[in-house]
C-alpha cells in the first residue's frame, strides 16, 4: 500500500525504545525523514542506526521533552536541519504514583499532567501554525486504554483522559486546515524495559497465564510493531477522512463499546 508520505518530516518523542521506536521505524520504512529524541545518547545512536537503514536522512537529538522551555529550540533545530515538522507523534508519558483517590495528592496529579499533557500540548502549539499554512499536517497522540475506561491509577487515567479530550478538541478546530489529529490507545504492550515486560518477569508463569486468560481474548501480550504501523497509517495520506478519534489497539482488552 502506498501511503504517500515519502520525504515528509516527522518528530517522534520518546522514540529511542519501545512503542516510540516502533513508530519511528515504521515511518522510516515509508521513507519519512524521522527525528527521534530521548535522554540517553547511546540508546538514541543505536536506534538511529536501525532507522537509517530505511531513511538515511533521519536524525537523533538528545532532548528531555518534559523540559518545556527547551521545546521551542528543539523544533527550531529540526526546522533548520530538515524543514518544518509535518508529522508529530507525541509518545512521552507514563505513571507518576500508583494510587487511588485517597492516596493521590494534588502534587501527584500535577506531576502526571506535567509528564503526559504539558509536552504534548506545547509541541502541538509549536507545530500547528506551519501545518495550517501548508494545509497539511498529522498529529498522533499516544494515549492508553486507561484513558478510556477504568484501570491503572487515578493520576494516569485522568491525564490520559485529558489527552483524549485535547485530541478531540484540537481535531475539530483544525480539520478545515487539513491538519488531522488522532489518538492511539494501546493496551498491554510488552517491550524491553517496559512495565508489562516487568510484570511478566516478576510474576510466576501461572499468574501471568491467568492474567492473559482473564484479560486478553487474543491470548497474548501485545508488541510494539502493530502500534507503530497504526500510527504510520494515521500519519499517511490514506487517513484523509479520519480525525478526532481514539483507536484502541489492545488485543480485545477493553470492554466498553464506545
Amino acid at each position: 500500500m502506498e501511503l504517500g508520505i515519502k520525504n515528509k518530516i516527522a518528530l517522534v518523542t520518546g522514540s529511542s525504545r519501545g512503542i516510540g521506536k516502533s513508530c519511528a521505524l515504521s515511518l522510516a520504512k515509508e521513507k519519512v525523514k524521522v527525528v527521534i529524541c530521548g535522554r540517553n545518547q547511546n540508546t538514541l545512536n543505536n536506534t538511529l542506526d536501525e532507522i537509517k537503514v530505511f531513511s538515511p536522512q533521519s536524525i537523533a537529538i538528545k532532548s528531555d521533552i518534559t523540559n518545556i522551555s527547551s521545546l521551542s529550540s528543539l523544533t527550531e533545530e529540526i526546522t533548520n536541519k530538515l524543514g518544518p515538522i509535518e508529522i508529530l507523534v507525541n509518545n512521552v508519558g507514563g505513571s507518576v504514583k500508583r494510587e487511588g483517590v485517597e492516596g493521590t495528592e494534588i502534587k501527584d496529579l500535577n506531576k502526571a499532567f506535567e509528564l503526559n499533557i504539558d509536552p504534548t500540548l506545547k509541541l502541538m502549539q509549536l507545530v500547528i501554525p506551519k501545518m495550517k499554512s501548508n494545509n497539511w499536517g498529522r498529529i498522533i497522540n499516544i494515549s492508553s486504554v486507561y484513558g478510556r475506561e477504568l484501570g491503572g491509577n487515578l493520576s494516569y487515567m485522568t491525564a490520559k483522559a485529558a489527552l483524549n479530550s485535547i485530541t478531540k478538541h484540537a481535531a475539530v478546530d483544525l480539520a478545515k486546515y487539513g491538519v488531522l489529529i488522532n489518538a492511539v490507545a494501546p493496551g498491554p504492550v510488552a517491550h524491553p524495559g517496559g512495565g508489562w515486560e516487568k510484570f511478566q518477569n516478576e510474576n510466576k508463569k501461572d499468574i501471568v497465564d491467568q492474567f492473559i486468560k482473564e484479560n486478553l481474548p487474543i491470548g497474548k501480550f501485545g508488541w510494539p510493531e502493530p502500534v507503530g504501523d497504526l500510527v504510520t497509517f494515521l500519519a499517511s495520506q490514506n487517513s484523509g477522512f479520519l480525525t478526532g478519534t481514539c483507536i484502541n489497539i489492545d488485543g480485545g482488552w477493553s470492554r466498553s463499546i464506545n
